[in-house]
């Protein structure tokens, strides 16, 4: 691990992400990083894509605003986080209503948590994506309306965090990375920066 984190220490690298989750990962990865924001990226994509080409298309939407401005010793990393249930994406909710309504939908089915992930310099680029599936148990609309009152996930895509309340008790399997479904395959993400970075074991 040190010999790596001894190389990335040639980079400076940035998160364009206010997510805490996203930025407690990278800390708990033990990856020196600064967080770098902008206004928010507009989140419209084009129709017909596949999911799967959403969030990536969403993480290179996000990398736009900065791209200009990378000087030679800069690495970014820029992630989008998408729900999608029986083909259906499922954003974040606009206010209370919307997020019970959300999880009302998810509760006693299974769902795809998909997030595109992208690293960027001035001379390349890489884009990729992982996918988890997550099966909610039921869940009464008490439960439900508790759990938005109490934790607002207003800022997360499909209106809950798997690390919060409605993950410990709703959340009956999942298959994939767990990390993922909090908005960074951490476990891929470090894969890609060792390949991006050409790090050499």
């Amino acid at each position: 691990m040190q010999n790596f984190l001894n190389h990335l220490a040639h980079y400076r690298i940035w998160l364009a992400s206010r997510s805490p989750r996203r930025q407690q990962l990278l800390k708990d990865m033990h990856i020196p990083y600064q967080v770098w924001l902008k206004e928010e990226a507009d989140e419209r994509y084009p129709t017909g894509m596949t999911p799967m080409d959403v969030a990536q298309f969403l993480a290179r939407q996000k990398a736009q605003p900065f791209l200009a401005e990378l000087s030679e010793e800069d690495l970014l990393i820029t992630a989008d986080t998408i729900v999608v249930l029986d083909d259906t994406i499922l954003g974040k909710p606009v206010d209370r209503e919307d997020a019970i309504r959300i999880l009302s939908a998810l509760a006693g089915h299974t769902h795809e948590v998909i997030t595109g992930v992208g690293l960027w310099s001035r001379e390349r680029e890489a884009i990729f994506h992982a996918r988890t599936q997550v099966s909610f148990d039921d869940l009464s609309f008490s439960e439900i309306e508790e759990y938005v009152d109490v934790c607002q996930p207003f800022d997360k895509a499909g209106a809950y965090g798997i690390q919060e309340w409605i993950g410990f008790v709703g959340i009956q399997r999942i298959e994939g990375s767990f990390y993922n479904v909090m908005g960074l395959p951490i476990h891929l993400l470090y894969r890609e920066l060792q390949k991006f970075t050409n790090f050499k074991a």
